[in-house]
């Protein structure tokens, strides 16, 4: 060990390669989609579990009667907009 270099300078590159080390193997972890052992991917869960379940079939159709007043109403409107094209 040279004298005129301290302790803390030959430990700092060391240092630094290991968390360069450490960072490339994280990094590969996160691309490969590896996860750890600790939080192991549930073989039934859905792939984003934050998200609420969607139905699985569309909602229920509704319909509302219209009084002939409103049927006039909505038959000028629809006039109205026609022409506007």
């Amino acid at each position: 060990m040279p004298e005129h270099v301290s302790f803390l300078q030959l430990l700092g590159p060391v240092v630094l390669a290991l968390a360069a080390v450490l960072w490339v193997m994280g990094l590969i972890r996160l691309l490969r989609g590896i996860r750890p052992e600790r939080s192991p991917r549930r073989a039934g869960g859905s792939a984003l579990s934050a998200l609420p379940q969607q139905r699985q079939a569309p909602p229920e159709r509704e319909a509302v009667e219209l009084s002939p007043a409103e049927r006039d109403a909505f038959a000028g409107l629809v006039r109205q907009l026609g022409n506007g094209r």
